[in-house]
């Protein structure tokens, strides 16, 4: 999960500013959390609290989305998200919005079978985002994740994600051209080619951001996958959390202590990509 806080954050200062390269500062004084990482939160307190008092989870989304995101008014909400964040009565309002994607790592991670990722994924996501295509945005991260980090290869995930989307196209292919797209079906076949064809995990960042577009949620998909799958270097790790404030570094902190994630190996030799037009 801190590598969608991660993504979010190194996105943040493109999001309304995009590059077209890889070669770009990381995290700097400019960079922020934004309302990725205060839903990515807010779904894992959720699911922290259902799992501690067998609540009923889609209530328990809605109150932790509403008690955690209320704090923050001013960290990017789409509209119609704003709307149901400060309604008394907040219903699903066929949403196919990318947020259905963006927060959804948590799980990926919590779910101890494929049945059970898919199950919670769907809890989590209806009580907005109760769009097929809502669905099969947050179902296809969550599932991705899920399979990292059970130690599956890059293919073996590919092989799944293609079940979802067609991911026919390489990164080089789009970068020139790809736009500002807040839909699953714009923004996540794209995030996961960023992980495909990343090298480790600051690849996969620097992959997402390259292409442009809605940058912070594209960073925040791509990179809960590739945290999954390669772990975070603590450095990165350490920095980002610095941007976080107390309220929602306790809630990741929490989280961590119940699900560690997974080592960063800094020896490892980097892994070649893999491009979805060779496979």
């Amino acid at each position: 999960m801190i590598g969608a806080i991660i993504g979010d954050i190194v996105g943040s200062r493109y999001e309304f500013n995009n590059i077209k390269t890889k070669e770009f500062p990381l995290l700097s004084k400019n960079s922020f959390f934004t309302d990725d990482t205060v839903m990515t939160l807010a779904v894992a307190k959720a699911l922290m609290k259902h799992k501690e008092k067998n609540a009923n989870l889609s209530y328990t989304v809605i109150q932790q989305m509403h008690a955690i995101g209320r704090k923050y008014p001013d960290c990017g909400y789409g509209n119609s998200f704003r709307m149901w964040i400060f309604s008394k009565n907040p219903l699903p309002y066929k949403s196919f919005g990318n947020g259905a994607a963006m927060r959804i790592s948590a799980c990926g991670i919590v779910g101890k079978t494929l049945e059970e990722v898919k199950a919670l994924t769907k809890e989590v996501t209806e009580v907005s985002h109760n769009h097929p295509e809502g669905f099969k945005g947050a179902e296809s991260v969550a599932v991705a994740i899920f399979l990292a980090r059970q130690g599956k290869s890059k293919q073996e995930i590919f092989v799944e994600m293609n079940k979802y989307y067609k991911l026919n196209f390489t990164l080089d292919e789009i970068r020139e051209n790809y736009r500002f797209d807040v839909t699953c079906q714009g923004t996540v076949p794209q995030a996961l080619v960023a992980f495909f064809e990343s090298t480790d995990f600051e690849d996969a960042i620097r992959n997402a951001i390259s292409i442009g577009g809605d940058s912070d949620t594209i960073g925040a998909i791509t990179c809960s996958i590739a945290g999954a799958y390669y772990g975070v270097p603590a450095n990165i790790k350490t920095r980002a959390k610095s941007y976080l404030d107390n309220t929602l570094k306790k809630i990741l902190e929490d989280f961590e202590a119940l699900y560690p994630s997974k080592q960063y190996d800094r020896n490892k030799p980097k892994e070649k990509p893999l491009y979805a037009n060779k496979q």
